[in-house]
């Protein structure tokens, strides 16, 4: 499976906040805007607690101090777009003097731009420690199936076997059925043989009371 690199370029661009243009340094994120804006906010009132305003999405910070970027307090005006390809975070830095610009303040601007793919690469290893749990959760899932498939395979083979065994003792028991019929049907053969005989003796002894009757008869 092939898997693109995620990438953070840094560039400069210009953002117009309350009708007023300025000029910052975004850094493009190929993730999700809501997940990167509630990151972005939560790192810089972690780092900045008390001094992070949120109005509409217009994040306004004073007097931080930015080691990286400058030893002295700076104001930073910033924003989370959507961009085409994924989310932008923006910044605009007053650094007293000048505004942070890749021609004006070089050596800012290489801080700055730091601090954003420093913080892009978080989002990033955040985002696929996420993935790594879910494709782990999903492996464990796709296991419990393939075991739940075999134990299923395992009860059918059971079933056979008890069907087979049901099958040999129905068999059994069909024919041992046969065989009583049979038998009851020899049992009806000889019946009839001992009511022929019966019907026979029965004649004979007519046969005989009537001989007896008329040698009464004869007596004078």
């Amino acid at each position: 499976m092939h898997v693109s690199a995620q990438r953070s370029p840094v560039d400069e661009a210009d953002q117009n906040i309350n009708n007023i243009p300025r000029k910052g340094q975004r850094v493009s994120l190929q993730l999700d805007n809501k997940r990167v804006e509630t990151s972005w906010l939560k790192q810089l009132n972690e780092q900045f607690p008390g001094k992070v305003k949120n109005n509409k999405g217009i994040i306004t910070m004073d007097g931080v101090t930015i080691p990286e970027v400058s030893p002295t307090p700076v104001r930073v005006i910033s924003r989370v777009d959507a961009l085409p390809t994924g989310t932008g975070v923006w910044w605009s830095i007053d650094l007293g003097n000048a505004y942070l610009g890749q021609a004006s303040t070089p050596s800012q601007w290489k801080a700055a731009e730091k601090y954003l793919k420093d913080f892009a690469r978080s989002m990033y290893r955040e985002d696929l420690v996420a993935q790594i749990t879910d494709a782990e959760k999903a492996l464990v899932t796709s296991q419990n199936n393939h075991m739940a498939v075999i134990g299923k395979a395992d009860a059918i083979k059971k079933d056979i076997e008890r069907n087979k065994t049901r099958k040999l003792e129905i068999q059994q028991q069909l024919a041992a059925n046969a065989a009583e019929l049979q038998q009851l049907n020899n049992q009806v053969d000889s019946n009839l043989k001992e009511q022929e005989a019966a019907r026979a003796d029965i004649v004979n002894m007519r046969v005989a009371l009537e001989a007896v009757k008329e040698r009464m008869s004869k007596i004078e």
